[in-house]
C-alpha cells in the first residue's frame, strides 16, 4: 500500500509530544517527534526519492527530517542541495541535510568550497562542517595553516552556528594533526570560545583545548592492535 504525504503528516502529528517540542524549540527546532520513532517510519518506508521531495515541499520540520532519511542523496542536483540548505530553517534539518545527504553527494567538495565563503553565516557553517569532516578523513589538499589563520581571526565574533562549526574544525585539526596541535591549543586558549559551555558529567567539553586534550589522551591510552 502506497503511503501518501497527508497520511504521513497525520502520523507525525500524532507523534508530536508537546513537552519534547518545548525542549526542541529552545534550540530552534519546531517539532516534538521522538527521533527514534521518526527513524522507525523511515525504515518502514525505505528509500523513496519522489516521496522525499513531496515531504520536503511541505515545509514541516518533522516531514523534512523524514524526507532526508528516505531520499536518494545522489539524485539531487548541486543547485537543489544549495537551495535546500538555504531553506533549512531548523538546525536539526540543516545538520541532517549536511551529514546524511550532502556528504554522500558527488558535489560535496564543490559545495564545501562555495559555502565556506558565503555571506550567510548559517550557509557558511555548512561549509565549515564539511571542512571539519575533510580535516579528519581526507586532509590532502587542505591548507590547514590558512584554516587556522581564518579561525584565529574570525571565530570569536562569529554567529553561534558558524562559531560552533569553526570551533569543531579547530578541535579536529588539533586532534588529527599533531604538527598543528600546539597552535590549535593556543588559539583555543586565547579566544576562550565555548569555555563555559554547560557540559554534562562524563561528556567532553566543546571548548577546543579540553576537547583536543581529552581525545588525544584517550587515543594514547588505547591499546595498540596488530
Amino acid at each position: 500500500m502506497t503511503e501518501t504525504v497527508p497520511d504521513l503528516l497525520a502520523e507525525l502529528a500524532a507523534l508530536d509530544d508537546p513537552r519534547m517540542r518545548e525542549v526542541n524549540e529552545r534550540h530552534g527546532d519546531d517539532h516534538g517527534v521522538n527521533l527514534s520513532k521518526l527513524r522507525a517510519i523511515a525504515k518502514r518506508l525505505k528509500t523513496q526519492h519522489e516521496l522525499a521531495l513531496e515531504l520536503w515541499a511541505t515545509d514541516d520540520t518533522a516531514a523534512r527530517l523524514l524526507a532526508l532519511l528516505v531520499c536518494r542523496p545522489k539524485s539531487f542536483s548541486r543547485d537543489e542541495l544549495d537551495s535546500m540548505l538555504r531553506e533549512a530553517r531548523a538546525p536539526k534539518v540543516h545538520d541532517w541535510l549536511v551529514n546524511y545527504v550532502v556528504k554522500k553527494h558527488p558535489s560535496a567538495e564543490e559545495l564545501r568550497v562555495a559555502w565556506l565563503g558565503d555571506a550567510d553565516a548559517v550557509v557558511a557553517s555548512a561549509g565549515w562542517a564539511l571542512t571539519s569532516d575533510r580535516v579528519v578523513k581526507r586532509p590532502e589538499g587542505l591548507d590547514l595553516v590558512a584554516l587556522l589563520d581564518t579561525i584565529e581571526a574570525e571565530m570569536r565574533d562569529a554567529p553561534d552556528r558558524l562559531q560552533w562549526e569553526m570551533n569543531t574544525t579547530l578541535a579536529q585539526i588539533g586532534i588529527a594533526h599533531p604538527q598543528h596541535r600546539g597552535r590549535a591549543l593556543a588559539i583555543g586558549e586565547r579566544l576562550e570560545v565555548l569555555k563555559d559551555y554547560p557540559t554534562p558529567p562524563n561528556c567532553t567539553s566543546p571548548f577546543a583545548p579540553a576537547w583536543i586534550n581529552e581525545i588525544v589522551r584517550r587515543q594514547e591510552a588505547a591499546p595498540v592492535v596488530g
